[in-house]
């Protein structure tokens, strides 16, 4: 299925994402597996600094590179995808990962990431592929910035932004179910 990859080394941009992707989908499995209230809490916070990362060299480099070629509609969800994670991840951030819903929110998470790699790899990266790009050019750029992200952090989102105004009370369901009924 994605045989189009051993066409490439490691610092194409292609296998550079899709290296990412295996690297997230592990740590959701880590996650899935571990019981320990504070190896959940590392893995987690790990996962949604993998992701940030991600989503930050994709949306400012690796989509506007394909996304004039590309059908839109591929582009499009993409892009809602990676909001309804960053609204996810900027949740999770505010929690201190002792929530009832915290395990619940953080595999909600991990669901529609998993969802959103497979439609990458099994649609957008087949497409991108046939596109007459350098793509070794294009890894370069993704590692650069992801190294510059790693050492300077990564910029606050607008939905990261959106939850720090809203604070706690915009998460209605956990707040919800915390609420005792007499």
């Amino acid at each position: 299925m994605l045989e189009f990859l051993a066409d490439f080394d490691d610092n194409d941009a292609i296998t550079i994402l899709k290296k990412d992707h295996t690297q997230v989908k592990d740590l959701f499995d880590e996650f899935d597996k571990t019981e320990d209230f504070s190896e959940k809490k590392g893995l987690a916070a790990k996962a949604i600094m993998e992701l940030k990362i991600h989503a930050e060299i994709e949306e400012k480099i690796f989509y506007p590179a394909v996304r004039r070629q590309l059908d839109a509609s591929i582009m499009n969800e993409a892009d809602e995808e990676h909001h309804v994670a960053k609204l996810l991840i900027a949740e999770l951030e505010q929690m201190d990962g002792s929530e009832a819903h915290y395990d619940a929110k953080f595999k909600v998470l991990a669901e529609s990431v998993r969802h959103h790699i497979k439609e990458e790899e099994n649609d957008m990266l087949p497409e991108a592929h046939k596109l007459e790009m350098d793509f070794d050019a294009l890894g370069k750029q993704l590692l650069a910035m992801k190294q510059q992200l790693k050492e300077g952090g990564v910029p606050l989102s607008s939905e990261e932004d959106l939850m720090q105004h809203a604070g706690k009370n915009a998460d209605s369901p956990a707040r919800a179910a915390s609420v005792e009924v007499y």
